[in-house]
């Protein structure tokens, strides 16, 4: 759409691009393009300029941002361009936040900013059916689900159709054999770890598709920010959310005599989460965010339900690899129960909804389990380790002959005393204590082959 992303116009206009399924302008396309004075003059001025300079200057390649590559099924769904980062293209914009920042809480030039991630959102990418891909846009605009529910999104990582990816199936970081071929539970436990630590709550936002018909492309996730940026910390809690109605849970449903598990969505915005908060965004926001918007089952009730199966059949999938494996033998306790009811509906007779298996999952019951202490004593162990290897290293460099002045420069008489220091306190029992509250270490053997 010529002339409404003017970012976009700004960037494309730039020199020095990296530009991708683009289509490549030149004499008749480019002049069909320059000659429509409407539609040419929709362009912003920088795109506007950058089309027009290249057709007066003739013989040359240009791509529009209006143009993606023509393939043989039509146009490219699938442009891409790399865009300067924007904190160095407008530095001022940086340096007016952080000043702004300064101010309000009257941290000196001296001192440290400290802007710490306090929020979370994941994004997920929803489709409709199409010809052999089943649905998966059964999310609204904001969803939150419990940490079992939310690893089991995790592992998992299922994705709808896109124009990068064939559709439903594991796509996350942790399915990508190529890039990394070690066994994903290691990778697994230290995220649960740290999300069970930090109490991160676990929100994503909707991107395609909601529901079976209202493509949204990125329009819903690129609002997140600005919605959780007008958010206090509190109004973020999702148990204060949950008491104020602003979620709703969503439970097991029977449809045509079959259990639907509809919890493993968690809990989704309302009507009183947009009248509350997002009417400094919008001037009418339940006109935009309406019962179809979040309520997706009512645009399509069987493409729903088979949203929901489609995702419980791909975690089934997915989990049973980590049992035939033997992967699982490797997954925490709380990590080892989801994986077990993934793949075969139960874990030692229980379900996700029994408060044993949800227990698993709290602060206080990990900080005090035999299995968390275990990653403390990892983490002791291999820091014992690493300060015992760089004393042994230092000592080792003091011995070589004729470097005595490159000794004295470096201080390694000083490097050496420092690490004995050091290691002497990992070697402390009380070192322990002092571990509580961080992610220890994994308690996977390390390969020594």
């Amino acid at each position: 759409h010529r002339g409404f992303d003017t970012q976009t116009e700004i960037d494309m206009s730039q020199p020095d691009n990296f530009i991708a399924n683009y289509e490549p302008l030149i004499d008749d396309s480019l002049e069909a393009i320059v000659e429509d004075v409407v539609e040419f003059q929709k362009y912003t001025d920088p795109m506007r300029n950058l089309l027009q300079g290249a057709y007066d200057q003739g013989n040359q390649y240009v791509v529009s941002s209006a143009n993606p590559r023509m393939m043989p099924d039509g146009p490219s769904k699938n442009p891409r361009y790399l865009q300067l980062r924007p904190d160095l293209q407008q530095p001022m914009r940086t340096y007016i936040a952080e000043m702004g920042a300064r101010v309000e809480r009257q941290v000196g030039l001296e001192d440290a900013l400290v802007t710490p991630v306090n929020a979370v959102l994941t994004g997920r990418r929803n489709n409709p059916a199409e010809d052999g891909i089943r649905p998966l846009a059964v999310y609204n605009p904001i969803h939150y689900q419990e940490l079992p529910e939310l690893f089991m999104d995790f592992i998992c990582s299922v994705t709808g159709k896109s124009p990068s990816t064939t559709g439903a199936g594991s796509e996350g970081a942790l399915t990508k054999g190529p890039f990394n071929a070690l066994r994903a539970t290691a990778d697994l436990n230290n995220t649960l770890v740290s999300f069970i630590i930090t109490g991160y709550a676990g929100f994503s936002s909707a991107a395609g598709y909601i529901g079976s018909n209202l493509r949204v492309d990125h329009d819903i996730s690129l609002l997140i920010p600005e919605i959780w940026a007008r958010l206090k910390e509190d109004e973020r809690d999702p148990e204060i959310m949950i008491e104020k109605g602003y979620l709703e849970k969503l439970e097991d449903i029977d449809h045509n005599g079959e259990v639907v598990q509809q919890s493993r969505l968690g809990y989704r915005i309302t009507d009183r989460f947009i009248s509350s908060f997002l009417g400094k965004i919008f001037d009418n926001p339940a006109v935009v965010f309406d019962e179809k918007i979040l309520k997706p089952e009512t645009q399509n009730m069987d493409d729903y339900i088979d949203g929901i199966n489609n995702i419980v059949d791909a975690q089934q999938t997915v989990a049973q690899r980590y049992l035939d494996d033997g992967s699982i033998d490797d997954a925490c306790p709380p990590l080892k129960a989801i994986l077990y009811i993934m793949a075969t509906g139960e874990y030692k007779g229980m379900t996700v909804q029994d408060n044993a298996i949800r227990d698993l999952f709290n602060r206080d019951t990990m900080l005090k389990s035999d299995w968390y202490k275990r990653r403390l004593e990892t983490k002791q162990q291999r820091d014992i380790n690493l300060w015992t290897m760089h004393c042994k290293s230092l000592e080792n460099f003091l011995k070589l002959t004729g470097h005595n002045d490159l000794i004295k420069t470096m201080d390694i008489h000083g490097r050496l005393e420092r690490a004995k220091t050091r290691l002497e306190t990992v070697s402390k029992a009380s070192y322990i204590d002092s571990l509580e509250g961080t992610i220890g270490a994994d308690t996977l053997a390390a390969c020594t082959s």
